[in-house]
């Protein structure tokens, strides 16, 4: 900066740098998925996941190293926290995105961004907020709060501020109809009880249009039984949402199986007949470790 003085320069090179965190890897899916192992400055990394839609690409980016959540389905959960991302790391994710697309010349723009990598959103809420800022600010990048989504199990006070922050749409990590079976599914998420979410969710204000998303992931023989779907129906009947289901993406290890398809369409289709919106959520990236829950940040 040369309209500076050189004095100021040394001034601001003592106290200040800029660290731009690096793409180490990419990994390429049959289905065209792209998902980024990323270099942060302390040397811990993360993964980004982008996504080819029909005519544009979602991002999922990460807010944290690691997840303290241990949900047992999902691999961040096994790996253990590690530490929050700071606001520009987040931010870095969708830039390393957006000139990925440009030096590859991929046919089409990032539209989208969902706050659904490692980690959970709502437990780095601060940085997570500036972020947001940033991202939706018309001198940064512009995006519309419509086009980002923020994930989260559901962390009842915090969940309130966002919803009154009005910076991006909401998803709600359910995963379970009942409080027994979430504390065998989501132990730490469920020290939060499900009737107090529920009440959030309530109360959440949304404009005409808007809806509350809530993803539940199908395992074999533990949550996707016609039982399961009517209690879902009874959790939810007074929630304005849409319901993602997500067929199960296992990973090494892992203790759970993904359930049939027919039995998936039961499933769906009780919530149809209960005039619920749902919609089975088509997984991609599975075959590089990019699907939901399956992320882990690793080289292996």
């Amino acid at each position: 900066m040369t309209n500076l003085s050189l004095g100021l320069r040394e001034n601001l090179k003592k106290h200040f740098y800029i660290y731009w965190p690096k793409i180490e890897r990419v990994y390429q899916s049959k289905d065209g998925t792209y998902k980024f192992l990323i270099l942060l400055e302390d040397g811990q990394v993360i993964e980004t996941v982008l996504i080819p839609e029909k005519d544009h690409y979602t991002l999922c980016v990460s807010s944290q190293v690691g997840c303290s959540l241990a949900c047992t389905f999902c691999h961040t959960g096994q790996m253990g926290f590690v530490r929050n991302l700071r606001a520009y790391e987040i931010v870095s994710q969708v830039i390393l995105a957006k000139k990925f697309i440009a030096e590859q010349k991929l046919s089409f723009a990032l539209r989208n961004i969902v706050y659904m990598g490692m980690g959970e959103p709502l437990l780095n809420w601060s940085e997570v907020k500036k972020s947001l800022g940033i991202l939706l600010d018309e001198n940064t990048l512009n995006y519309s709060k419509r086009r980002i989504t923020v994930s989260s199990v559901g962390i009842p006070k915090v969940l309130e501020e966002f919803a009154r922050s009005g910076l991006a749409m909401v998803a709600i990590s359910l995963h379970a109809p009942s409080q027994t079976l979430r504390k065998k599914l989501m132990p730490k998420a469920a020290r939060y009880e499900l009737s107090e979410l529920i009440q959030v969710l309530q109360n959440y204000p949304l404009k005409p249009r808007e809806r509350i998303t809530i993803e539940y992931v199908l395992l074999k023989d533990v949550n996707d039984t016609p039982a399961h779907a009517l209690e879902l129906v009874k959790l939810l009947k007074k929630v304005r949402c849409k319901i993602n289901l997500i067929r199960y993406n296992p990973w090494p290890g892992s203790p759970y199986q993904a359930p049939e398809p027919e039995r998936i369409l039961s499933f769906e289709k009780i919530l149809w007949d209960n005039n619920f919106t749902a919609i089975l959520r088509k997984s991609k990236g599975d075959d590089i470790l990019a699907a939901c829950g399956q992320l882990r940040a690793t080289e292996n």
